[in-house]
């Protein structure tokens, strides 16, 4: 059943995952996958995709190879190359089309965003978990904005962080529209039922975004876990893009143990797509993470 009001653009997009016809971006296959969550509609956008041939050098920093391996093998997945993707999401709500984190390449969000019906310029806000280059990408191409009627909303501590450390993606991506943006702290609410929540550790501001709609709980994670075994059954292991590795790996834990716990969905930026799924107890101090299937249909 159709909301009153809703924008018949994204419910026209069916709740299985579609894949962007070529003509879209060329070289990249984009997918969409919509749901409800209470009076909200989401989309999880993919937006890129990508191999890596280090994956011990990126989610297991600290632990020997025969470990790595072993639990690896467990999960019926190489240990020596990992497929990675990137996962935006859309949301409509009580003010209009919100887009968390942007992408890595503006040409694959933008093809992206057009399966759901959506054009870069029907974007209200832009929200950042973190500032790191696959999720800040597609703010700016060239010279120019990509979303150029949104408000730009970031963690006022990442933005203070890149500022004073700045990378080439801060300063190509997120210099040119921080001065115009709406800076954010641990438990504002910043928008109707989006609440930011401090998760920092894999960067010194990264947030995480709790969606609250007509009793309905959704918590969209960012990176506060990028692999759904690795990461999800070994918090502690550490991660090489974490800024502060100890932090994360306790921001990662205490993130696994809340939804575990509340029972409630999650959006994880790099998780397999759709990229929505839960987490369960797994066994004393683990995790594992479970896709979601027609929880949402």
């Amino acid at each position: 059943m159709l909301l009153a009001g809703s924008m018949p653009a994204l419910l026209a997009v069916p709740a299985v995952a579609q894949t962007a016809p070529a003509s879209a971006a060329p070289g990249f296959q984009g997918r969409v996958h919509a749901f409800r969550l209470g009076g909200f509609e989401l989309v999880t956008a993919l937006a890129g995709s990508g191999r890596n041939d280090d994956p011990i050098g990126t989610f297991g920093l600290d632990i020997p190879p025969e470990t790595f391996a072993k639990v690896s093998a467990e999960n019926f997945i190489p240990s020596d190359w990992a497929a990675g993707s990137f996962t935006p999401v859309l949301l409509r709500g009580p003010e209009g089309l919100v887009l968390f984190d942007t992408g890595m390449e503006p040409a694959h969000t933008r093809a992206a965003l057009a399966l759901a019906g959506v054009k870069p310029e029907d974007i209200g806000h832009v929200v950042l978990t973190h500032m790191h280059p696959d999720h800040i990408g597609g703010l700016m191409e060239g010279d120019a904005p990509v979303f150029a009627g949104a408000q730009l909303i970031a963690p006022q501590a990442e933005a203070e962080y890149w500022a004073a450390n700045p990378t080439e993606a801060y300063k190509a991506k997120v210099a040119p529209l921080i001065g115009k943006a709406r800076l954010i702290g641990d438990g504002d609410e910043i928008l109707p039922g989006v609440r930011a929540e401090a998760a920092h550790g894999h960067t010194p501001g990264h947030t995480t975004y709790l969606l609250e709609s007509q009793g309905k709980k959704l918590l969209l994670t960012g990176d506060s876990f990028n692999h759904y075994v690795w990461s999800v059954q070994h918090p502690e292991w550490h991660v090489r893009f974490d800024v502060d590795k100890v932090m994360g790996a306790a921001t990662r834990r205490r993130v696994l143990v809340r939804l575990a716990n509340e029972r409630i969905p999650f959006v994880g930026y790099h998780m397999p797509f759709p990229a929505v799924g839960f987490i369960a107890p797994n066994s004393a101090g683990a995790w594992r993470y479970v896709p979601a299937t027609y929880q949402f249909t």
